[in-house]
């Protein structure tokens, strides 16, 4: 099976109210884990990039690991550019064999946004490549995006609608409440589902999706903590509001910040537990198999997408 775009997997969750997970990779341990927990599922699944994970891997390395994947797994896999910050990045992406990007223009004022994303919107679909765009601002650093708490903005509905419209993009993020990073609520977490459900009814046809939404697992971040890190007071969004919004109308939802602590927090405990180990297959196998049950997790329990392969 080669890779494939995004639309038969989006159309499919709209029908049946469940979520792809959309898991960033950054390594062939990520890609490995992510592909495997889904293949045993039989889910669906989007692999994404950012542009920081470009800069580190290079989109060599990265596409023929992906490749690899589909090589040896029998379920759709699109391979996503997350937060593509331009319209050249886009390109770069799109010319070397991505199914799917992501322009990012909520950096921008409504036109601006509208301007590049539809100038994106155009090449992409020149080539037979889907385009996910964004309006609204969510809060929170991750790898290229920081956004100030302040500078934060819910989704007017009115204007996703206006949005795509006017640039044709293929789904939609949209802010409602969730953050990029570790330190996703200071309070208890809170998601605008009267905004996702306004957003639905001016858009049904539609995919959503949702940024910044990783649960924070608190297993994960205890066993960094126990093990040498200092990761106090990290909260994300609870397994339940995400299951909500799958059910709810969100087609694709984006797991970035659990997967680095699933990693992390193994590789600590085997550096705390055995000193001696220096084989990187010993520290990298047990975070790959965190990695791969964390993935596993969410789209069991979570998005709801096992055997909808």
């Amino acid at each position: 099976m080669a890779l494939v775009t995004t639309k038969e997997m989006f159309e499919k969750s709209m029908k049946e109210h469940f979520a792809i997970g959309a898991f960033n990779i950054n390594n062939m341990e990520f890609i490995q884990a992510i592909t495997e927990a889904a293949n045993e599922a039989n889910s669906p699944v989007i692999l994404q990039v950012s542009s920081s994970a470009i800069k580190y891997a290079t989109l060599p390395y990265l596409k023929k690991m992906v490749e690899a994947a589909v090589e040896t797994t029998n379920i759709p896999i699109a391979l996503h550019l997350d937060h593509g910050p331009d319209f050249e990045t886009c390109k770069m992406c799109i010319d070397n064999g991505f199914t799917s990007v992501m322009i990012d223009g909520s950096k921008y004022d409504f036109e601006e946004n509208v301007r590049v994303t539809k100038e994106v919107v155009d090449y992409a679909h020149s080539k037979g490549v889907v385009v996910e765009a964004e309006l609204g601002k969510l809060a929170g650093v991750e790898d290229d995006v920081n956004v100030a708490e302040d500078d934060a903005r819910y989704t007017d509905p009115d204007q996703a609608y206006e949005f795509v419209q006017r640039t044709g993009c293929d789904s939609l993020a949209i802010a409602i409440g969730t953050s990029h990073g570790a330190y996703k609520f200071k309070g208890e977490a809170r998601l605008r589902f009267d905004i996702l459900a306004k957003v639905k009814e001016k858009l049904p046809n539609t995919p959503i999706v949702l940024h910044g939404a990783s649960s924070v697992v608190p297993e994960l971040v205890e066993m960094c903590n126990n093990n040498g890190g200092n990761i106090p007071g990290a909260k994300g969004c609870p397994d339940e509001m995400l299951k909500q919004a799958g059910e709810n109308g969100v087609s694709k939802i984006n797991v970035d910040t659990d997967l680095r602590l699933a990693m992390t927090a193994q590789v600590r405990r085997v550096f705390n537990e055995e000193p001696s180990v220096f084989d990187p297959r010993k520290y990298l196998g047990a975070a790959r198999e965190e990695i791969k049950k964390t993935v596993s997790h969410k789209i069991n329990d979570v998005f709801c997408s096992a055997n909808k392969a």
